[in-house]
Order: structure tokens, then C-alpha cells, then sequence
């Protein structure tokens, strides 16, 4: 049989008899109470389903307890590299079981239930991977929250999920800024309406934090009292964790993952996208706070019984462009998973990938991008100086691990630049038209999935079951809507090119331009805007502000781009990279009053757009093209300075 007709056979097999399929590669696990053949998925009041129902399991004694029996205790589970404060560590399971157990055990004495929530806001340190493992631990449901976000945002999803205890760190470090965590925490505390019980802080030497007597707690003098917890048997379909993604009405939308469909997803695809196996190093170049950091720097390697790599880093400036070959050379990588702007910033830096050249890279055999899409020449950028396969792949937040993706362990590696390649065995992928009709081969449209869901997907939006059919089911009956655009070729080859919805992508973040027009009009100056992205030789896209400003306002624009970028900052956080405002007369609007940002998309894009029959006034647009060619046009010209 040759590689394809293994893929396509197991792809077969997962679209005919999808409870079969999974259930023989559940049987990989070891369950409290394995899952019968007969457990068929149940239907969730929202429309989705939830696997493996009658099997009962522990995330954590599965990443941990298990290996240690298996006698892989004294293999490294962790290798911390942190150029930042030039540090490092290796951490074997046994070690990392003990200090989860430990950290279970705080959590239960700080009251810490079954389904209790906590917050994790913290850097990209160990103790971030411990704290995730423990809350799996006791069955708490743990939601990360990226370090780098401001204070709403954290409050925001405080309240969301009802959370009551906070684990943090008195600081990040940012290349070589120091960025304070607890100021941060506690403006969020007091934003929030729920109230937080208490917050553990660990301190690091870079910033002592103050602490709020009663509610404040050391993580080490916690710790160091605490009775080591073991693991809780959970039902399959038990919440893991909550994680927040952008939505485009501003609010977070909390994607729910279960113990049960997760931990298979993440063994098999461990196996099947990345080829990696037991005692092997992988890297995933991200942070814990996204969900490339949950699936494949903690659940996917750490269940698999792999070594991961956690790097508190960047690919530049830590200290130069050559670290992620120098990471990749001294632990010995198997299998490296970053974004396409990692390596957009490192070639600005490093055109010729000369430092690439100092490093022993012969243990690294492939590199995985996704995040945003792999764009074909910085594709062809890796391939010829890297000459190992450049895998693309991709998937979201609400999958949880790849939709589409070259399958290497069924043998296949079939790259075609531009392309995700084939969808994987549990997904049934169509393109639809805006009206529900299949498109031919090589037209675009709405990428969507066919229900059900295969393991490891979400299984809710926490506390918002209408929230999730309106922005993922009702649109187009009987499939899951990605929200992403493109198409499908002759030979099977899907190929994403986009966002159909108000979300941008900067460096593989997704934001919301929603809540960046919400901030951005709360400017005295400002009466109305209108946020897109354009795009960016290094992070993909970066948002601009088509800012209409009020009559009586007197605004210059470097002074207004200055100021908004600071409030986008505060509110936001500095991931969202706002750094340009064009001052506009008007913006262009249907009849009914809705913004038309898709055309505004396509003009500071360079594409080819036409006059809407819904629109207010045609001549806006007119006006707009030049301001936005010229706009642009001066952006690319100071970039290339």
C-alpha cells in the first residue's frame, strides 16, 4: 500500500465509522474506566457532540503517574532555555510529578473544588506548565491568560469564568524590559465585578511584587506547606480548560476542551502530524497563553511521553537571529512548530540564514508553520537554506490541534507551496458559497466542516451555548463555519487564504478589530473608525485606524497615531502592534449603516474590488482607494529603509 492510500484509507475509516476509528486509538490511553465501543458520542444541548462518555480518565496521571510506571521517570519532561534571564533547567517526569502533586495540593487547600476555575497568568516559565497540570490534577478547569495582555482583558475574563483564584508572577521579561505582572493583576481584580478570593504570585528576582495582605500569597511558602494531591478520575467529557479567544463583537469567547477527546487527539496527532514518539524533543515556539502552548508545549508532547522545550525568548535579539537554531542544536529537536512571522523576523535579520550555518541541525528533521498562512516565499526562503521539509498546516483555536496538515506519520509528505495539504482523518471538509452551495475545485469560498466534530475539538463556549450557534453552526446547517476562506484544488490540496469574518491576524495572534474601533473611539478626537488589517512583510497583518474625526477636534496625526497606539496598548496590550492612523473624510457604508471593511480590506491589499449596490455614497469609496494606496505605498517604502 503505498503513503497516500494509508492516509487515504484512515481518512475513509474516520468518515465511515468515525466511533470505530476513535475508539481503537482511545484504546492507546490508559483509562480509569475505558470507554466501551458502545459509548457513542452524546449530543450537547448546543449541536456538538462529546466523546467518549462513559470513560473516566485524568489529564495530568496520564502526562505524569502513567510514564513514571512505564519507568520513564528519570527522562527529562521539560527543558527550560531562558536567554532572557539566562537561565536554564532540565526537569524530569518524576521531578514534574512531584511538583504538580504539590501545586495540587495548595490548589486544595485554597479551597480549590472539582470544575472551580483559575486564572494562570503568567510567563513562560515551568511554573506554568506545573500550575496547568495541577488544576488537571484535581478536575479545577484551568484558563490561561497570554502575559502580555493588559488589565481589561484579564478582568474580562475573570468575570467570564467566575474564577476565583489567580495564579501569577510578579513579572515577565521582554528582550531586556521588565514588564510587571502584579500591577497589572491587581488593576484587573478591581475592574472585575467577580471577586477573586486570593492571587499566588511567584516571585521572580527581576521585580518583587507587592502584596495585598490576606488575598496575596507567596507561591513557594504555599507550596512548601502543601500536602501532595493525587490524581482525580474525571469523566471523559469534564472540562480541561477554558481558553479565550477574540470574537468580532469585542467580547472573548471562552473555548471549552475536555479531558477525554483531548488527550486522544493530542496522542494521535502527536503521532500522526509531527511524528514524534516517546522520549523524542519537540519544540513548539509559542507561549503557553495561546493554544500552540497548551496543545504542543504541555498536553501533546508531555502525554506523549516526549521532552518539550520551554523557551522564554524570541527568535531575534535573544541574542541574535541564530536562536532557534542554537535551541534546536543543543537539545537535539526532532520536530520544530513556530509561526511564518518567527521566520519573516529572523530572514530581515539574517537574509542569507548565515547563523543557521554555525549550528549542528543534523536531529532536526522537519519544521511545522501555522498560526497564519505559510506565505509561499517565505516557504521558499526555509527550503533553500534549511533543506529539511517545511510542513504547513492548519487549524484554530477551536480545534485544538490541525485540521488540515501533511499526516507524516501515515508516511506522507506532499508539500505544494501556499497549500495546508490535505485534510486529516476526522475532517470532512467542503467550500460553500455564501448561500450553502459546494463550490468546484479551485474556487474559493467558506471553508467549513461537516458535523460531527472529531476528538479534541471544542465542546462549548463556557456559559454561552447561543454564542456558539450563532458564530459556528447556524450559518451553514449540519457544519461546523471555520470563519476562514479559500479552496480546495483538483488534486485535494486546501489552500486557506483568509478571514471571512472582522478578525486580523498580527504574528499569529487573532485580534479583534471590534475591540480595537471600541478603544479607538473612546478618543475624544475620534467620532468614528473603522479597523482593518494590511499587510506586513514580518507579522502577516497589522491593524490600521480609518479615523473620521469629530468637527470640532483639531487633531495632528503623528500626535493622534501616538496616543491611540498608547491607549491600544493599555487596553489591549502590545501585542496588537497598532502603529498606523489615516485621518479620513468618511467612511464607506451601506444603506442600513453597516461599515464596509471587506472593501477596505481589498484596497489596502492592492485587490480588485467593486461598487456594492447597498452602499450609502459611492464617491467615498474613490476618495478612500487613493488615501489608502498612498498610505501603504509610504508604510512599505520606511519599512525597506
Amino acid at each position: 500500500m503505498s503513503n497516500l492510500s494509508n492516509y487515504q484509507n484512515a481518512w475513509q475509516r474516520a468518515a465511515h465509522d468515525a466511533e470505530l476509528f476513535w475508539t481503537e486509538h482511545a484504546a492507546q490511553l490508559k483509562w480509569h474506566t475505558p470507554p466501551t465501543s458502545s459509548g457513542r458520542p452524546s449530543a450537547t444541548a448546543e449541536g456538538l457532540v462529546e466523546w467518549f462518555p462513559d470513560g473516566k480518565l485524568n489529564t495530568s496521571w496520564l502526562a505524569l503517574d502513567a510514564h513514571i510506571e512505564d519507568g520513564r521517570g528519570e527522562q527529562t519532561a521539560i527543558i527550560y532555555d531562558s536567554p532572557v534571564t539566562d537561565s536554564k533547567a532540565r526537569i524530569s517526569y518524576r521531578e514534574l510529578h512531584q511538583q504538580v502533586s504539590q501545586c495540587a495540593g495548595m490548589l486544595r487547600d485554597l479551597q480549590v473544588q472539582q470544575g472551580d476555575r483559575v486564572i494562570i497568568y503568567m510567563p513562560m516559565v515551568p511554573q506554568a506548565i506545573v500550575a496547568m497540570l495541577a488544576c488537571a490534577r484535581i478536575g479545577a478547569v484551568h484558563c490561561v491568560v497570554f502575559g502580555g495582555f493588559a488589565a481589561n482583558e484579564l478582568a474580562v475574563r475573570i468575570d467570564d469564568a467566575g474564577a476565583d483564584i489567580i495564579l501569577t508572577a510578579s513579572c515577565g521579561i521582554e528582550v531586556d524590559r521588565v514588564i510587571e505582572y502584579k500591577p497589572l493583576v491587581d488593576q484587573a481584580i478591581a475592574r472585575a465585578t467577580h471577586k477573586v478570593r486570593h492571587c499566588v504570585v511567584l516571585q521572580r528576582p527581576q521585580a518583587i511584587a507587592a502584596m495585598q495582605p490576606g488575598r496575596d500569597l507567596d507561591w513557594q511558602e504555599q507550596m512548601a506547606g502543601a500536602k501532595p494531591a493525587d490524581a482525580v478520575p474525571v469523566p471523559a467529557t469534564h472540562p480541561l480548560y477554558i481558553l479565550y479567544t477574540s470574537g468580532t463583537t469585542g467580547k472573548p469567547k471562552g473555548v471549552v476542551r475536555d479531558h477525554g477527546g483531548h488527550a486522544v487527539a493530542m496522542r494521535y496527532s502527536m503521532a500522526t502530524v509531527y511524528g514524534m514518539q516517546p522520549g523524542e524533543v519537540f519544540w513548539a515556539a509559542s507561549d503557553v497563553g495561546w493554544v500552540v502552548g497548551h496543545s504542543y508545549i504541555v498536553y501533546g508532547p508531555l502525554l506523549t511521553g516526549c521532552t518539550t522545550v520551554m523557551f522564554e525568548g524570541k527568535p531575534v535579539r535573544t541574542p541574535d537571529a541564530g536562536a532557534v537554531w542554537r535551541v534546536c542544536a543543543e537539545y537535539g529537536v526532532k520536530a520544530l512548530f513556530t509561526a511564518p512571522t518567527a521566520f519573516r523576523a529572523i530572514r530581515k535579520e539574517d537574509p542569507e540564514a548565515a547563523l543557521a550555518g554555525k549550528y549542528d541541525l543534523r536531529r532536526l528533521e522537519r519544521l511545522y508553520l501555522a498560526g497564519e498562512r505559510l506565505d509561499p516565499p517565505t516557504w521558499a526562503w526555509l527550503q533553500e537554506h534549511i533543506q529539511r521539509p517545511i510542513l504547513d498546516h492548519w487549524w484554530q483555536t477551536e480545534t485544538g490541534w490541525a485540521i488540515a496538515a501533511n499526516p507524516v506519520g501515515y508516511g506522507l509528505e506532499q508539500v505544494r507551496p501556499g497549500s495546508a495539504t490535505f485534510p486529516l482523518p476526522g475532517y470532512q471538509l467542503d467550500v460553500l458559497d455564501d448561500e450553502g452551495r459546494p463550490v468546484a475545485a479551485g474556487e474559493q469560498g467558506n471553508i467549513v466542516i461537516r458535523l460531527p466534530l472529531p476528538p479534541g475539538c471544542l465542546t462549548s463556549i463556557w456559559g454561552n451555548a447561543e454564542r456558539l450557534r450563532a458564530g459556528y453552526l447556524s450559518q451553514f446547517p449540519g457544519y461546523y463555519q471555520t470563519g476562514d476562506a479559500g479552496y480546495v484544488d483538483a488534486d485535494g490540496y486546501v489552500f486557506v487564504m483568509g478571514r471571512t469574518d472582522d478578525i486580523i491576524n498580527v504574528a499569529g495572534h487573532r485580534l479583534s478589530t471590534g475591540e480595537m474601533e471600541e478603544v479607538i473611539g473612546s478618543h475624544p478626537a475620534v467620532a468614528e473608525c473603522a479597523v482593518i488589517g494590511v499587510p506586513d512583510a514580518i507579522k502577516g497583518e497589522l491593524p490600521m485606524g480609518l479615523v473620521v474625526l469629530k468637527n470640532d477636534a483639531q487633531a495632528q496625526l503623528q500626535q493622534l497615531n501616538g496616543e491611540l497606539s498608547a491607549l491600544l496598548r493599555a487596553e489591549i496590550g502590545a501585542l496588537a502592534c497598532y502603529q498606523q492612523t489615516l485621518i479620513v473624510n468618511r467612511l464607506p457604508k451601506t444603506r442600513s449603516g453597516k461599515i464596509l471593511r471587506r472593501i477596505l480590506r481589498q484596497m489596502a491589499r492592492g485587490e480588485e474590488w467593486t461598487v456594492p449596490s447597498t452602499i450609502e455614497d459611492p464617491g467615498c469609496l474613490e476618495e478612500l482607494a487613493g488615501q489608502l494606496d498612498a498610505s501603504v505605498a509610504v508604510r512599505y517604502v520606511a519599512d525597506k529603509v
